[in-house]
């Protein structure tokens, strides 16, 4: 194990995957950063590992005051805690199958030297498959079930996710923290793919800077539709009733304010704004197939690790 690991407990069960995020720049939707948490939660998955943050963020940038600093609480003068950036793994599984939940801070700089460290973590926890979440914020109906892309390492990977009413991303630019290492995955030959939700957010067409849009930081829509995929993908058992709950609850929040605007800016055109999104819109439902995971996704582990 390389020594910049720090693990207490190395999981033993014959089949482990791992769900990757990170408290990221980008994290539309919170996808990346609170949805772990959620499947740590729901799991009761227990801390069994980290790697420290030296080497890896800035203190200070002019302008930026609190933004990569870690965060101090003081109580009549006396420090009561300090939270400096966290790159953590978790467990939960049973005598046969497990997942790792890995939640960790994007690095600020040595991202070749922070990618190999997590690399080396799931080659030497004997990880089969790697799935990272994440979200882009984007102009879509918040009624309907989100549109998800994704990306991954290996060609080998694409027949069986073509299943999952998925789309692949032909994107070009500046690269994430999830396609920087999906793609040096591939390098080492793992197993790593990233789905990506979009999370609604409009930006009404307005001459008045003050106006605000609508962008939903938390969009449980977006962590229930991948969750749906992780579920089948990695044989898990997340209980997704309280996610659809809080997404059915935020979309008839966003109907009330939605309303709310139209009334008070009816200049805006908030309703022609949103039936034109709605028009744009190609829904591309995940449809669960009985039992379908169990024959033939699960194959994701036995081809990659090269299982006969």
């Amino acid at each position: 194990m390389d020594t910049r690991l720090q693990f207490t407990e190395l999981p033993n069960a014959p089949k482990l995957s791992m769900i990757a995020g990170w408290r990221q720049w980008a994290d539309a939707g919170s996808v990346s950063s609170a949805l772990p948490e959620f499947i740590i939660e729901q799991l009761g998955a227990r801390k069994i590992g980290e790697f420290g943050p030296d080497g890896f963020y800035l203190f200070q940038i002019p302008g930026a005051h609190h933004l990569m600093r870690p965060m101090i609480e003081l109580e009549d003068g006396l420090p009561l805690s300090l939270k400096e950036q966290r790159n953590e793994f978790y467990y939960a599984g049973d005598e046969e199958q497990g997942v790792v939940i890995f939640l960790g801070d994007e690095p600020h700089l040595n991202i070749s030297t922070y990618a190999d460290i997590f690399l080396t973590a799931v080659e030497q926890l004997g990880i089969a498959l790697v799935a990272g979440v994440a979200g882009v914020f984007g102009p879509v109906p918040y009624q309907k079930e989100r549109q998800v892309s994704c990306i991954y390492s290996l060609p080998s990977m694409k027949e069986r996710l073509q299943e999952y009413a998925l789309d692949f991303s032909n994107y070009a630019g500046g690269s994430s923290i999830d396609s920087y290492l999906v793609t040096k995955a591939g390098d080492r030959g793992i197993p790593y793919l990233t789905f990506y939700a979009f999370a609604p957010a409009y930006d009404f067409p307005s001459d008045d800077d003050l106006t605000q849009g609508i962008r939903l930081e938390n969009d449980y829509r977006s962590w229930y539709d991948i969750m749906r995929r992780l579920n089948h993908l990695l044989g898990l058992r997340v209980n997704l009733q309280s996610l659809q709950q809080r997404s059915n609850e935020q979309a008839a929040s966003v109907d009330k304010r939605l309303a709310e605007l139209e009334a008070e800016m009816p200049e805006l055109g908030i309703r022609e704004f949103m039936d034109t999104i709605a028009a744009d819109f190609t829904e591309a439902p995940f449809v669960l197939l009985d039992d379908f995971w169990e024959d033939e996704l699960r194959g994701l582990f036995d081809d990659e690790a090269g299982v006969d």
